[in-house]
């Protein structure tokens, strides 16, 4: 089985839909042998790489109004979290751009082991979710990337250039090309196509029955 999988660092539902997967495909026993690709989707690929905005405001786009309503939302997006064993403290997210953060895991990807390429993407959604940091901050980006494994020298060539941004590019261009407009977004064997942080169960009983079908 091959899965490719759309996300970005800054959303919740990719962190937990993302998690989910990899759960289902270890209880049905084909994590170790399907090939699982990250392809890179900036929800805002115009955020600034600085901000002092909280992520509140963020959330409501200045809106004060909504302020009770998005407290609520991301009280919920927090115990979804929380029930998949997801550390995630929202109310200190950094909101800012990914797009470093998504040129790095490309270099990790580049390394042909899915263990540190995972490991990268975990600590960087522990990074934006929990840890009250900025994701694109190079300080920051290096401490965590080579925190897992990463060569820091490699990393920091990486960050001061344009290294593997056509490749980030080319995963959305691919996107849009599919019409795929939100994220996450996983296709299965080319073929079929599941969205959204679906129930962990969902994932279960969509991959065993891709399995009987193919």
């Amino acid at each position: 089985m091959e899965i490719k999988y759309w996300s970005d660092i800054a959303c919740p539902f990719c962190y937990i839909g993302s998690n989910r997967m990899k759960r289902a495909m270890k209880e049905i026993g084909i994590y170790d042998d399907t090939q699982l690709e990250f392809k890179s989707f900036e929800l805002d690929p115009t955020a600034p790489k600085e901000t002092t905005e909280g992520y509140i405001n963020h959330f409501t786009q200045g809106n004060q109004a909504l302020e009770a309503q998005a407290k609520d939302q991301m009280a919920y997006i927090e115990q979804m979290a929380k029930d998949d064993g997801l550390p995630m403290a929202i109310n200190r997210v950094v909101p800012t751009n990914t797009v470093d953060a998504h040129r790095l895991i490309k270099l990790a990807e580049s390394k042909g082991n899915p263990t540190l390429m995972e490991n990268v993407i975990k600590r960087f959604y522990q990074v934006y979710f929990n840890d009250g940091q900025s994701i694109a901050d190079y300080a920051v980006l290096l401490a965590a990337a080579t925190e897992v494994g990463l060569d820091k020298n490699e990393v920091s060539q990486v960050l001061n250039s344009d290294d593997y941004r056509q490749a980030v590019l080319d995963d959305e261009n691919e996107a849009q090309r599919l019409g795929i407009h939100a994220a996450p977004y996983f296709v299965i064997n080319n073929k079929y196509a599941i969205s959204g942080a679906q129930p962990y169960d969902a994932f279960v009983k969509a991959l065993k029955q891709i399995q009987l079908e193919e």
